[in-house]
């Protein structure tokens, strides 16, 4: 099967051409590397610049680019906005996309029009990143996306997509449950893929605790909650943890560091453990995040549940982090055990074998 990859985000289409590469499959990702974060890809799509000058030139090197998109098997789409371009201008380029190729699929990975609605009615998660029960979270994020996604040209194109597209991919729970009322009849949740690392386990003296900082987004993600408990904790443990803090450094920097810690802190107000998660457990470390009921019961798992749930509020994370320093003498298993419910869910053969099933259906 011809396959494109349109866009990535967070290593997901990177890691899913790995394993459809490997069930013999003709792959292409083409992407912008996701910034500085700078994924591999085979066509790089990145955008110079913003100025004027520069956008025109990128614009018709695009067009020149996507003359190419043509006669693939399946396209499938990151994210509505599978381009670094604003809405209006992607739908052409979409259109195109369905004329000259079999289908195409679009992705549910992350912020889009309809997981901003679903939890701006603030029935469908009991929190998440816009809402704590019937309280709407304010900050300066937010806003955006709301205007956005909600009111602008990126919600319309989202809308336009979802309802032409021939099949959507859910990769978390969250995103599953905000396009299951409209399209129940074309969704799939298929979790995100990863690769499995089997290098030996072992606990480092002091418990190292990593925890990765993008100050542009800190309050919107949960981190400096997360990071405020964690130092608590430190001054309560001085001698038996340390705190590895980093900021904004490339991918494979990224790995480099953390694959030296024991336990990460991530994504204080999901239900879900995400991309970043997901691979540091696939390195066996430990994950203080989200892992609501729903996670486990859209996997299907009953026995198998390694990770450190945390509401949302800095006291929770600070007493589950003091629990977990109390087990000390269960720390390897519980890397054990988070490196096995990559195995079982997420490992990145697996998960292609999914999405080959659901765009064959």
């Amino acid at each position: 099967m011809r396959i494109l990859l349109l866009g990535d985000y967070s290593n997901v289409h990177a890691t899913l051409a790995a394993g459809l590469r490997e069930l013999g499959h003709d792959v292409t990702v083409a992407s912008d590397g996701d910034g500085w974060k700078n994924y591999p890809r085979d066509i790089d799509l990145r955008r110079p610049s913003l100025s004027r000058w520069s956008s025109l030139r990128y614009y018709f090197e695009l067009q020149w680019k996507c003359r190419k998109f043509r006669d693939y098997d399946v396209v499938q789409l990151i994210n509505p906005v599978f381009l670094p371009l604003r809405g209006e201008r992607i739908l052409p380029f979409y259109q195109d996309l369905r004329r000259y190729n079999k289908k195409v699929f679009m992705g549910a990975f992350g912020m889009d029009h309809y997981y901003v609605r679903a939890c701006l009615d603030c029935k469908t998660f009991r929190y998440s990143d816009f809402n704590f029960g019937n309280q709407l979270r304010h900050n300066s994020d937010n806003n955006v996306w709301i205007r956005d996604w909600l009111y602008g040209t990126k919600g319309l194109l989202n809308r336009q997509i979802a309802t032409d597209c021939d099949g959507i991919i859910a990769g978390l729970y969250e995103y599953y449950a905000s396009y299951r009322r409209e399209f129940a009849d074309k969704l799939r949740f298929i979790p995100f893929p990863i690769r499995v690392d089997e290098s030996p386990l072992s606990v480092h003296q002091p418990l190292r605790f990593f925890i990765g900082i993008q100050k542009s987004r800190s309050v919107y993600k949960g981190t400096d909650i997360m990071l405020r408990a964690l130092e608590r904790v430190a001054q309560r443990y001085p001698n038996d943890m340390e705190i590895v803090r980093v900021e904004s450094v490339p991918f494979d920097e990224y790995i480099r560091l953390f694959n030296s810690s024991d336990v990460l802190l991530d994504q204080l107000y999901s239900y879900t453990p995400a991309m970043n998660a997901l691979e540091a457990m696939s390195h066996g470390m430990i994950i203080v995040g989200g892992a609501e009921p729903e996670n486990y019961a859209i996997l299907g798992d009953t026995d198998l549940k390694p990770i450190v749930n945390v509401q949302p509020n800095e006291d929770d994370v600070y007493r589950q982090l003091c629990l977990l320093m109390e087990r000390k003498a269960d720390i390897l298993q519980l890397k054990s055990d988070s490196r096995e419910y990559i195995r079982r869910y997420h490992d990145h053969l697996k998960v292609a074998r999914q999405y080959l099933d659901f765009w064959g259906e």
